[in-house]
């Protein structure tokens, strides 16, 4: 009988705990948290995929068929905004994220990342462009990714300005092209590091390496699609979807190996192992192993007024569940997950702060839209 309650009180531990070694739950249900309003800004987008909020709160968003966005005033303005190069649109591919430069007052400069080529040649392109309120000028490449693949999935895309005015890159491995992550000598599944005009940073953690890209900050990636910086510690968190399981919250540190496809907590698609190692010696573990996936999306950091407790605190969007996962951190540690906004019954691909400390939230389809969080 003992035995019994032992195997069950276990077995309670272990749902409670999840397979990333993390309390899982709701704490916001379990607090009574309803203190917010949700609310749909704009509807009617057309696969949105990047969000970028400018100073004065209007907003850009990315659609993947190729357009781009623009929000004035809380309203979608009808035109398109003129002068977007044009993408391959197809698989996973198309325009995909947005990022302002830190001086956008002073520069008007953004950048977009976008799939180019033919669907059996084609690469990631990062191109930077004035943005003038209704049209894109003097518009150029920064970089491109080495060399060109012909899969059109898995791009990775999303990116983040560093403190010293760097821009980080996600570049994927192409899904069938997944040994290549660990070969420096391609940018496949790699994080890339480039200055705001597309030089190569000469502090670079393979500057000098033989045969290696000079861009490549980390690698051993599979498909990352979303990036962020904590700004009060400088610390760089990205997630990562695996395959069947295996998703991955990872804190990045130059020149480390990350594991894909030597090691994964997921398995292939037909039920095979990838890996016999979910460890190996001179790679980084992550912080967060989702098993099964979430499909990670977008991810912001709090650092609003409106939510004082969540300060810090990670957000990720779900394609997978339809919800965002709210992670606790605790001296730059994850703590407990908490599953929230799941009452909008879409994909959700990208999240943000917005300048007001309200939480952006973008959901997919032809009929997107743009959703607010703000304290009620």
């Amino acid at each position: 009988m003992k035995n019994w309650i032992f195997t069950a009180l276990l077995a309670l531990a272990l749902i409670a705990v999840g397979p990333s070694g993390i309390m899982s739950g709701n704490k916001a249900a379990a607090q009574g948290f309803a203190n917010y309003n949700l609310e749909t800004i704009v509807d009617g987008l057309d696969s949105p995929w990047g969000l970028a909020i400018l100073p004065d709160g209007d907003m850009l968003i990315t659609e993947l068929t190729g357009d781009l966005r623009h929000i004035r005033n809380g309203k979608l303005v009808a035109q398109a905004v003129a002068g977007v190069p044009q993408s391959l649109y197809g698989g996973q591919g198309g325009l995909m994220d947005i990022v302002i430069h830190p001086n956008y007052a002073q520069n008007r400069y953004v950048y977009l990342s976008l799939s180019v080529g033919t669907a059996s040649a084609n690469a990631l392109r990062v191109i930077r462009a004035r943005f003038t309120g209704s049209v894109l000028e003097d518009v150029s490449t920064i970089f491109e990714s080495a060399p060109s693949k012909n899969t059109t999935v898995h791009y990775g895309a999303r990116m983040v300005f560093l403190p010293d005015n760097t821009l980080l890159i996600n570049v994927g491995d192409g899904f069938d092209l997944r040994e290549q992550a660990q070969n420096l000598s391609n940018h496949f599944g790699s994080l890339v590091r480039v200055t705001d005009d597309g030089k190569v940073p000469q502090d670079n953690p393979f500057i000098g390496v033989a045969a290696a890209q000079p861009e490549i900050y980390s690698y051993g990636h599979r498909n990352q699609q979303s990036i962020a910086v904590d700004r009060s510690t400088g610390k760089i968190y990205q997630t990562e979807h695996g395959p069947r399981g295996g998703d991955e919250l990872n804190l990045i540190e130059p020149g480390k190996n990350y594991g894909w496809p030597i090691a994964t907590y997921g398995i292939d698609y037909s039920g095979a192992r990838i890996s016999p190692y979910t460890s190996y010696e001179g790679t980084k573990q992550p912080l967060v192993n989702w098993t099964p996936s979430i499909g990670p999306s977008g991810m912001t950091i709090y650092n609003g007024a409106q939510f004082p407790d969540w300060q810090g605190d990670i957000f990720v969007s779900s394609l997978i569940y339809n919800k965002i996962i709210h992670i606790e951190m605790e001296d730059g540690a994850p703590q407990r997950q908490n599953d929230m906004f799941s009452e909008i019954g879409d994909r959700l691909r990208d999240i943000r702060t917005g300048n007001d400390g309200a939480l952006y939230i973008l959901s997919e389809g032809d009929n997107g839209k743009l959703w607010r969080i703000s304290r009620r």
